[in-house]
């Protein structure tokens, strides 16, 4: 079941939802408003060789492909 990240149009509240099948309506909790717009989510993770522990960072613009941080350096 995906997790989507929505943003209401009319209270601009921000808020997730599943989404069981893609044409599912979507309503914002705090209003009701169906006048929503998915956002982009992003999410990486990293591995601490030293434990082994998984740990998330979210937000983060690095590709798999370097450690940079910005993917404009190496693309």
């Amino acid at each position: 079941m995906p997790i989507f990240e929505f943003k209401c149009n009319k209270c601009e509240n921000e808020f997730e939802s599943i989404l069981f099948r893609s044409h599912d309506t979507v309503k914002c909790p705090e209003c009701g408003s169906e006048k929503v717009t998915k956002l982009l989510s992003t999410c990486s993770f990293k591995s601490s060789s030293s434990t082994g522990e998984v740990t998330a960072s979210a937000g983060s613009s690095a590709c798999s492909s370097c450690s940079s941080g910005n993917c404009s350096t190496c693309h």
